[in-house]
């Protein structure tokens, strides 16, 4: 049967999966909420693309089952595919190990042992970024900081949301910029690029963002009252492989040989320190490989489903779409930011929101002649973005759940992820 294209049909799949899932998740978080639940995670996300899967799968009448299998087979076996399911499984390897050595809670306590008490704020939010950065995941520095940023509000008199925030903020910063954060290596290995130099081009962006919020911080500090933040305990043994794998990261070495040592690095100051057995060690990184999951089935049925959706039209219809309201090469970056931001606010997830946006946003970059670690950056920069500030994130909602307040009180204090959205709009209004 000759190939009929159904132009933006095609994308039927994704307003499937987004009726599935941001439906349920409006139905259950604001209409049928119940407390202590998640709305916008009842409705499995894996179980959502598979509906969808299924609905790319009819719409390609004028192919076999067999050929459909074919397609899908090749987007799944894509280089970067593969290579990106790989490091997946081995970030998930080196986060559950160093969770479970205490390297976090110890790099936190060790910092704040450092920062002076007028400048608590201030110093929350550059331990949020250190943390993020060296365990590549924002929940999981928001679920290790939140708690002591809780206790230093309560023992200094800080208002509460403000701490809150600026945690979650430094949080955003790291994840973003992180070697090891499966945003980092979604969006690289989607667009063929290097992470050193991803790294790079979105560190012109984020750090002045970083720099005014900490000066922000710094002089609302200096206006208020001094008061003791308090004593936490800390083991300069855990803490050092965060500190090393975070250098070896920055110069460039390669992301399977700095997660490898720095699995070995949290192995040894685990066993030195008593924080860690064999069967622990082991069984931490079991776990941390077991939370990668749903990421991996989420990459490969969202490969499936953009190389049907793109036998069908549907990314032409997109590009069409860009061609007639988004004018050169600044208006393919914003067709990226807003096209990767809008995925994010639908999925609540900014990891699930690149993988969507890669594919569309890589045949834009060809179109617009947009460098491809450009887009790389576009894409990770805009899903934290809106995975900073929407108020059903896992972000917010875990912050606000460990804090006993609503993700609602946080959002006026997201100084960081607001000043990054500005910084990326004049990024690409400035670009040459």
């Amino acid at each position: 049967m000759k190939n009929k294209r159904l132009g933006g049909l095609a994308l039927i799949p994704i307003l499937v999966f987004l009726v599935l899932y941001l439906g349920s998740g409006i139905y259950f978080e604001y209409i049928a909420h119940e407390e202590g639940q998640m709305g916008f995670y009842i409705m499995s996300v894996v179980v959502a693309f598979l509906i969808a899967l299924i609905v790319a799968l009819i719409q390609t009448r004028h192919l076999t089952f067999d050929q459909k299998m074919h397609l899908c087979a090749k987007g799944i076996g894509d280089d970067n595919i593969t290579i990106m399911i790989f490091i997946f499984l081995m970030a998930g390897a080196f986060s559950g190990i160093a969770s479970q050595a205490g390297g976090a809670a110890s790099t936190a306590n060790l910092l704040l042992t450092i920062i002076p008490d007028r400048l608590a704020v201030p110093g929350l939010f550059v331990i949020a970024c250190l943390i993020s950065m060296a365990m590549g995941t924002s929940v999981g520095t928001i679920s290790v900081l939140v708690p002591i940023a809780a206790q230093v509000s309560a023992n200094a008199g800080l208002f509460l949301p403000l701490c809150i925030g600026t945690v979650v903020g430094g949080a955003m910063f790291g994840d973003n910029l992180s070697f090891i954060s499966d945003t980092t290596i979604a969006a690289t290995k989607t667009q063929g690029v290097a992470m050193k130099y991803k790294f790079f081009t979105n560190l012109r962006i984020a750090l002045p963002a970083a720099v005014i919020t900490l000066i922000l911080l710094v002089v609302m500090s200096l206006r208020g009252t001094s008061a003791g933040i308090g004593a936490y305990d800390y083991n300069i043994i855990q803490a050092l492989p965060y500190f090393i794998v975070l250098v070896l990261a920055i110069i460039g070495i390669n992301v399977f040989v700095v997660l490898g040592v720095g699995i070995l690095l949290f192995m040894v100051a685990g066993a030195i320190t008593g924080s860690l057995t064999f069967a622990t060690a082991f069984s931490a990184m079991g776990s941390g490989t077991s939370g990668m999951f749903e990421t991996i089935i989420v990459t490969i049925l969202v490969a499936s489903i953009g190389a049907l959706m793109k036998e069908n039209g549907g990314f032409e219809a997109i590009l069409d779409f860009i061609r007639n309201h988004f004018d050169g090469r600044r208006g393919g970056m914003f067709g990226i930011g807003m096209l990767t931001m809008l995925m994010d606010v639908a999925t609540a997830n900014n990891t699930v929101a690149i993988v969507i946006a890669a594919p569309i946003a890589k045949n834009i970059s060809e179109e617009y002649e947009i460098e491809p670690v450009k887009v790389a950056s576009l894409l990770d920069t805009c899903s934290c973005i809106a995975q900073g500030i929407i108020p059903y994130g896992a972000q917010l909602l875990i912050a606000a759940s460990l804090a006993g307040i609503s993700s609602v009180q946080i959002m006026p204090f997201l100084f960081y992820p607001y000043l990054l959205a500005v910084f990326v709009a004049f990024s690409i209004i400035t670009d040459k």
